[in-house]
C-alpha cells in the first residue's frame, strides 16, 4: 500500500516559528541585555550639575571613554574568538601584552629605534609569542591550558626582568600618543583599528574556509584530521594571530596611557575570556560567532564604565571590585538565558 504524501504547509505557517528561532537567537538576547543595561546607567548614572551641564553616564564623551577603555580587552577577546573555537585557550595573552609594551618602550628609548621600526618589531615579538604557544601543542601535543598557564608566567617574568620591575618608559612623541588619545572622523583613533580588526577577525571566521575549519577542530579535532584539514596550520594561524593582535593592543596601550611598564595590561585575559564566553562562543571550542564576542565586549565595557558613574559606588569607591563581581552574574545569567534559548528554540521546531 502506498503511503499518502506529506500535506505542504499552509502559507505562512513557517513565518511564526522563523520569527521565534531569530528572535530568540543568542545574540538577540545579549542584545537586549547590553540596552537595558546601558538604558538603567542612564538613567541612575546621569545628572545635571548646577551650571545646568550633563554630566556621568549620558555625556558623550563618557561614551567615547568607553570606546577608550574598552578596545585593547575587545582586541583581546577578537583575538581569542578563534582559538576558543578550536577548542583551545590562551591565557597569555594578557601577559603577552605587557611584554611587548616594554618590548616597544626599550626599542624606542634605549635602542633610540624609529617609531614605525619599533612597532613593526613589536608586532613581529607578537607573531614569536603566538607561534611559540602554537608549536607546544601543536608538536608536542601539550594541552593549551597548560601551555599557555606557563607562557603567561613567561611573558610576564619577562616583562620584569626587561624593567628590572621597576623602569616605566614615558615621554613619548606627540605623535605617537594620538593612537591612543587622539581623534579621527569623530571618534577616538583606536576605534577605527579596533573596527579594522574586527572586520578582518568576522571575514576569517564566517567567510572563509579556515574559519570553517576552526568550528570542524573545536567540534572533533581527530575528524578534522581524517576530513583533510590541516590542523597544525590551523592552530598555528589562530595562536600566531592572537600573538599579533595582543601586540597592537600593547601598542595602543601604550598611547593611551602614555607610558609603557610591565604591569601593562595585568589581568585583561579574565575579562577577555569573559567576553568571549559571554558572546555565546562554547568554551569546549565548535561554536561561536565574531558578532557574539562584539556584544560581550561591550556588555562588559558598559558595566565597568556605568558603575563608576553611579552615586552610591563613586562614594563608596568600590567600581573595581563591583565591576569584577557584576561581570561574573553577567556571564552566569547570560549562559543560563542562552541555555533556555536553545530549549526554546528545541521546542518550537518539535512542536
Amino acid at each position: 500500500m502506498r503511503a499518502e504524501p506529506a500535506h505542504p504547509p499552509a502559507p505562512g505557517a513557517a513565518a511564526g516559528p522563523s520569527w521565534r528561532r531569530w528572535l530568540l537567537r543568542y545574540e538577540v538576547l545579549l542584545l537586549l541585555v547590553l540596552v537595558v543595561e546601558w538604558l538603567l546607567f542612564y538613567h541612575f548614572g546621569t545628572s545635571v550639575n548646577r551650571r545646568g551641564v550633563t554630566v556621568g553616564f549620558g555625556t558623550l564623551d563618557r561614551q567615547f571613554d568607553i570606546l577608550r577603555h574598552s578596545c585593547e580587552i575587545g582586541l583581546l577577546a577578537l583575538a581569542l574568538t578563534p582559538v576558543i573555537l578550536t577548542g583551545g585557550i590562551d591565557l597569555s595573552v594578557g601577559s603577552l601584552l605587557g611584554l611587548c609594551a616594554v618590548v616597544f618602550g626599550g626599542l624606542t628609548h634605549a635602542l633610540g629605534l624609529p617609531l614605525p621600526v619599533a612597532a613593526a618589531l613589536t608586532l613581529v615579538v607578537g607573531a614569536v609569542a603566538g607561534g611559540l604557544n602554537a608549536g607546544l601543542i601543536c608538536q608536542l601535543r601539550l594541552p593549551p591550558l597548560i601551555v599557555t598557564l606557563g607562557t603567561y608566567s613567561l611573558f610576564r617574568g619577562l616583562a620584569e626582568a626587561f624593567t628590572r620591575g621597576s623602569v616605566t618608559y614615558s615621554d613619548f612623541p606627540a605623535g605617537f600618543l594620538v593612537l591612543g588619545q587622539g581623534r579621527w572622523g569623530g571618534l577616538p583613533v583606536q576605534a577605527w583599528l579596533f573596527l579594522a580588526v574586527a572586520v578582518s577577525v568576522w571575514i576569517w571566521i564566517h567567510r572563509t574556509v579556515a574559519g570553517r575549519a576552526c568550528r570542524v577542530i573545536g567540534f572533533a579535532p581527530e575528524g578534522a584530521r581524517f576530513a583533510g584539514i590541516g590542523v597544525r596550520g590551523q592552530l598555528t594561524a589562530a595562536y600566531v594571530a592572537a600573538g599579533v593582535i595582543a601586540a597592537l593592543a600593547a601598542l595602543i596601550y601604550t598611547s593611551r596611557l602614555g607610558q609603557a611598564k610591565a604591569d601593562a595590561g595585568l589581568g585583561y585575559e579574565l575579562f577577555a575570556i569573559t567576553a568571549v564566553v559571554l558572546g555565546g562562543t562554547s568554551i569546549f571550542g565548535g561554536r561561536g560567532t565574531v558578532t557574539g564576542t562584539l556584544l560581550g565586549v561591550a556588555a562588559i565595557a558598559v558595566l565597568k564604565n556605568g558603575l563608576a558613574t553611579l552615586p552610591v559606588v563613586m562614594r563608596l569607591n568600590a567600581a573595581e571590585e563591583l565591576a569584577g563581581l557584576l561581570t561574573g552574574a553577567l556571564l552566569l545569567a547570560a549562559l543560563a538565558a542562552g541555555k533556555l534559548a536553545e530549549r526554546l528554540r528545541l521546542s518550537s521546531v518539535t512542536g
